[in-house]
Parts: structure tokens; C-alpha cells; sequence
């Protein structure tokens, strides 16, 4: 089943039972590209489509004031989960549909009047999206809690940028097939392939750092203690081509801190990946960044302008937001 993933190389519902605890000594560093798969909290207004009826065309969810971004979470009184639930609820209403609607930490009523579109049947004129499937890269697991985090950033909706609002997800086997190489303007992709058969873990955190859960199995890969990421020589650990992740030469050029957390900027110097890729590529997100052989951060995105060039973000922030304690942190 071929995937890629649009959110942009370019909370939430469960805090874990080991949130605040001290993580293992050392991490397992990823660098395996990784299946991903998440079912939304509700319904996401994507966009709109206009409905055809017999007296002309309305849009009935964009003349109630909707807006691409809004998460539709009930409908006349029910919980609204994905758009089975919603297509149920519209195929029960009558002349009005009373939506409970999130605008970011707003909460909204909307009632919307359905317009009869083909074969009279009630539209809303909206489209929706429940879940988003793609192929990113792992960054790190820790040994004791199986706490994982990967991506180095949120997964957003890719009509409207904003992060998708998770009920459920996990991530799973995956294999790189083909490559896109990026050029200035154009970034380009790892096109890969997720063996939905072989679940790796949940995922329980959408964030901005990244997304985060636990392992159900054992995964492999080398240990490494945590540091402080800093100007200077670095590696980054991606797969580009079937399953195996190899070390890459890149160069970390600035250290910028802000409200957010510690954020770099770095270029990659080796000759292999550029002439593979021309750079940083989608899919290659969470890729582990290593100094002096400590694991000292991720991969997020790319210069649109330069594939060459990408941002990073530290591992400190990662860690603190898959809730593992710092007291051990190197």
C-alpha cells in the first residue's frame, strides 16, 4: 500500500503512565523509515463544495459560517467521531443540523440548513477528513518506557496547515521505494511503502515537536546518550532506499532559541545524499541528528529554496514533550 506524506517537511489525549519519569541512561536512535497512520477527534473541515440543486448552487456550510480548520466533534446532540458518524447524523436531520464545532479552544454551535443535491439527497456542501496515512521517520525509542517519538513535527492537515486533532494512530513497518530529489522551489519526496500488517505502536501525541507513543515491540537500532546540540560536524540517520537507515554528514551552521524551544539550522555536506536526493527530502522528518556519537536532535524541515539546507529541533524539546523527565539528560 503506497503512502506519502503531505503534512509539510514542510495535545493530546493520553498522558503516559511514565510522564515525568526519568528516561533510560541511553536511547535507542531510529533512523528506519516508518508507516503512519491516525484517525482524527472528530471531523475536519478540509474545504467546501458547492451543492447543485434544482434551484441553483449553494454552499450551505460556508453561508453558516464555517471555516476550513473547524473540527466538527457532534452533530444534533451526538458525538461526531469520523464522517460515517456525520453522513448518519445528516441522513437523520430534518430541515436544520445543530454542528458543535472547535475553532481552536472556541466552541461553537452552528446550525446549518442541508441543501438536497442529487437524487434529493441532504448535503452540506463541505469536504471532510478523518485520518491521514504517510511515511516519515523514526527518531528515537526509550528502552525502559518504550516511549517513541518521531517526525520532529506536528502532522498537519494539508489543506489548511493546522495540526490534525488525534483520536488514535500508530506507525508500522515501512520500506523506501523510490526517491524524489529535491530541487530549489520544489522539495522532493521518499515515496514509500507501509506493511500495515506489521504494527509497530501507537501513537498517543500530535505535537509540534513531533509525534510520540509506545512500541508494542522490540525495535532495533543503536544506543547513544542524549547531548546538546551546538554549531560543528554532525550526522544525520535517515533511509532513503528499503529498510536501512545509514549515517549522512551534515553540517550544524546556527543554534537559535526561542519561546518554542532550541531550534538549528544545518546543510548537508555528504556527497552520497546529495547526489540520492539533493538534500532534504519529505519522509526524511525525524531523522536522528548525532554529535560526538550523542543523539542531539531531529530533522524537521527543508529551505524550500535549497534542498541542501534544513532546520532541526533539539532532542531536549522532543523528549519533554513525549513527557520523559530530563534528570538523566546528559
Amino acid at each position: 500500500m503506497k503512502k506519502r506524506f503531505l503534512t509539510g517537511l514542510w495535545s493530546l489525549f493520553l498522558l503516559y503512565a511514565a510522564a515525568g519519569a526519568a528516561f533510560a541512561q541511553e536511547l535507542m536512535v531510529g533512523g528506519q523509515a516508518v508507516g503512519i497512520q491516525i484517525s482524527t477527534d472528530g471531523v475536519v473541515v478540509a474545504g467546501f463544495c458547492p451543492v447543485e440543486t434544482a434551484e441553483g448552487t449553494v454552499s450551505p456550510s460556508e453561508d453558516a459560517g464555517l471555516l476550513p480548520g473547524d473540527l466538527i466533534c457532534g452533530a444534533d446532540g451526538r458525538a461526531i467521531s469520523d464522517a460515517a458518524d456525520l453522513i448518519a447524523a445528516l441522513e437523520q436531520a430534518g430541515e436544520r443540523l445543530e454542528l458543535r464545532v472547535l475553532r481552536g479552544a472556541q466552541e461553537l454551535k452552528v446550525p446549518v440548513a442541508p441543501a438536497a443535491g442529487e437524487k434529493g439527497r441532504p448535503m452540506l456542501g463541505i469536504m471532510l477528513r478523518d485520518g491521514m496515512n504517510g511515511i516519515g521517520t523514526l527518531t528515537f525509542c526509550d528502552p525502559d518506557s518504550g516511549v517513541f517519538g518521531a517526525l520532529g513535527h506536528s502532522i498537519n492537515d494539508s489543506e489548511t496547515g493546522l495540526a490534525i486533532p488525534l483520536r488514535e494512530g500508530s506507525i508500522t513497518e515501512a520500506q523506501i521505494v523510490s526517491v524524489r530529489p529535491g530541487t530549489a522551489g520544489a522539495p522532493g519526496e521518499l515515496d514509500g511503502v507501509s506493511d500495515l500488517s506489521r504494527v509497530l505502536g501507537s501513537v498517543e501525541r500530535n505535537t509540534e515537536v513531533g509525534i510520540f507513543g509506545r512500541v508494542r515491540t522490540a525495535l532495533n537500532g543503536r544506543s547513544a546518550e542524549i547531548g546538546m546540540i551546538a554549531a560543528g560536524p554532525a550526522s544525520i540517520l535517515s533511509t532513503i532506499e528499503g529498510r536501512e537507515a545509514r549515517e549522512y554528514a551534515v553540517e550544524v551552521n546556527r543554534i537559535y532559541r526561542d519561546a518554542d524551544g532550541t531550534h538549528a539550522m544545518f546543510s548537508v555536506t555528504d556527497p552520497a545524499l546529495l547526489g540520492r536526493t539533493g538534500g532534504i527530502v519529505q519522509g526524511m522528518s525525524g531523522s536522528p541528528i548525532l554529535q560526538n556519537g550523542r543523539l542531539v536532535g531531529a530533522v524537521t524541515h527543508v529551505f524550500v529554496s535549497d534542498a541542501a539546507r534544513g532546520y532541526a529541533v533539539s532532542i531536549q524539546d522532543m523528549l519533554r514533550a513525549a513527557g520523559l523527565s530530563m534528570d538523566k539528560a546528559a
